[in-house]
């Protein structure tokens, strides 16, 4: 589950707002607690690509000249009516323009990965805290599919290919931007892959291959489902591991 701290703190602590034994505190927190370090460091992150962004465009000449009948109007209440509708165009211009970016720095992470894929790098780190990686631990594919039956509102495909060097360990629920995912669990030479499954469109989901924290992700589509398998094993690991679940 999120650290509390991430709502909680972390926001008053970049902005200054947390008195000293708030921060004190928070900065303990810090050194046990690599989520929060990690959501610091993409913070601080998004803030300097925002204080260096361009955030700036040229004001045509009829909004130059609009501005200027505004000082007019308050130097004489007599003078010549402001043209509100380039006022207003100009404003939701610059809405756009400022939403546009801070959307797009949202969803880059300060390594390039997409915003998701650095949340199910971060749920692939959780699960490998002790007693975190299974809800369900099994390499029977009919005890764990049967585990996630009125647990989440889709059904995921579960299968296990230990003839193939991938071991079922397991499946559990997680979280991948605020949405309930199902997790598989697969063993490969020692290595973990955890393969978060949503429905398609329920999150944003990336497409290809990339990398994020020193962990492989690939991301999918296949059978009506979403995909994304995360590890620190090779790049062809993932790609078989792909081909096996897309034959089922």
């Amino acid at each position: 589950m999120p650290c509390n701290y991430v709502n909680d703190r972390l926001h008053g602590y970049l902005d200054n707002e947390l008195d000293a034994a708030g921060a004190a505190d928070f900065e303990r927190h810090l050194q046990t607690c690599a989520r929060c370090s990690r959501a610091l460091e993409t913070e601080r992150a998004w803030r300097e690509e925002l204080s260096t962004a361009q955030l700036y465009e040229r004001a045509p000449a009829r909004l130059r000249d609009a501005l200027r009948q505004v000082g007019k109007m308050e130097r004489s209440p007599s003078a010549e009516t402001v043209n509100w509708k380039w006022l207003a165009i100009a404003a939701a211009f610059l809405l756009v323009a400022t939403s546009g970016l801070l959307t797009w720095n949202r969803w880059r992470s300060r390594d390039g990965a997409p915003a998701l894929a650095v949340a199910a790098v971060d749920a692939h780190l959780r699960s490998l805290q002790p007693g975190h990686l299974a809800d369900v631990e099994s390499s029977d594919q009919h005890t764990v599919k049967p585990w996630f039956d009125g647990r989440i509102d889709f059904a995921p495909k579960v299968a296990d290919f230990s003839s193939a060097g991938f071991r079922l360990l397991g499946g559990r629920l997680d979280v991948l931007n605020g949405r309930t995912v199902a997790a598989l669990v697969f063993n490969r030479r020692k290595h973990i892959i955890n393969v978060f499954i949503a429905q398609p469109g329920s999150i944003p989901m990336p497409s290809g291959l990339g990398s994020s924290q020193g962990y492989r992700w690939l991301a999918w589509e296949s059978g009506g489902l979403d995909y994304i398998a995360v590890t620190d094993a090779g790049a062809a690991d993932l790609e078989n591991l792909r081909t096996l679940l897309a034959q089922e």
